[in-house]
């Protein structure tokens, strides 16, 4: 109901009796990457609701990430942590729901090859670092997972067998997330502070593997309790009772640093 109400309220025509309805389908939303920090997370006079508000209970899509102007990808790091956002004006002061799920793709450089062995890279290493430091520590920590994608040859791509299906691992995430909320009734991501600490304990094995880690890749306590609950998802996927030292070493693979060299 929040997301048909915010949805209404970010057009200035009137809605009909069938958009009112509660949407049927979580939204989706992915803006281009020439919105401002208005278009992303709201604002105007009066204030109204932006594209991470609209994206509330669903997805928000950033394609080519980097491209994005700094501001506002700035703003979204108190709504990642918070699911809300505040703006203030002179004479108002509106707050709207913004828990989404952040999904954002880049290319490793300007040129996009960084690392391909398809075809070379034709950038520098300033350009690679400029092109690359669009994206701020403090909003890459807010990030689960750090995924890398590499370019497929030809052939790989078009004789590659078919995957796992879509209603296979849609299974799988139901039953990890109905053991999340027997567990600890809330989900994995809502976690914090004692609460991190009580649902992912860890044997001496894994919580050394896990201060090597941190300590090797320099990450701070909010990188830290975000692998520990992306170690306690994987072991809830594998049906595991405790975070064992193979789910905490899989959840470090997920946060590995940006490459910046071939």
């Amino acid at each position: 109901m929040a997301v048909t109400g915010l949805s209404a309220a970010s057009t200035t025509r009137p809605s009909t009796s069938a958009e009112a309805a509660p949407l049927a389908t979580r939204p989706l939303r992915s803006p281009h990457h020439t919105a401002s920090a208005v278009a992303l997370v709201g604002g105007g006079s009066p204030p109204r609701p932006g594209e991470i508000s609209l994206a509330h209970g669903g997805v928000l899509f950033l394609d080519e990430t980097p491209e994005f102007p700094r501001a506002a990808l700035e703003a979204l790091r108190e709504p990642l942590e918070s699911g809300r956002i505040t703006i203030s004006r002179a004479a108002q002061r509106a707050e709207f729901p913004a828990r989404f799920q952040l999904i954002a793709a880049m290319n490793p450089c300007p040129c996009g090859y960084l690392g391909s062995s398809l075809r070379p890279c034709r950038c520098s290493p300033d350009q690679v670092a400029r092109y690359q430091g669009k994206l701020s520590g403090p909003l890459l920590d807010r990030i689960d997972l750090h995924v890398e994608v590499g370019a497929l040859a030809a052939d790989e791509l078009v004789n590659s067998p078919p995957g796992e299906s879509t209603q296979a691992v849609r299974g799988r995430v139901i039953l990890a997330r109905e053991r999340a909320m027997a567990r600890q009734a809330s989900a994995n991501q809502a976690l914090e502070g004692q609460a991190i600490d009580a649902q992912c304990q860890l044997d001496a094995a894994a919580a050394k593997f896990l201060n090597t880690a941190a300590t090797r890749l320099g990450w701070s306590g909010r990188g830290i309790h975000r692998c520990l609950k992306v170690a306690r998802t994987i072991a809830d996927l594998a049906g595991a009772a405790t975070v064992q030292i193979t789910h905490v070493a899989e959840a470090v693979q997920y946060r590995r640093a940006l490459k910046t060299t071939g």
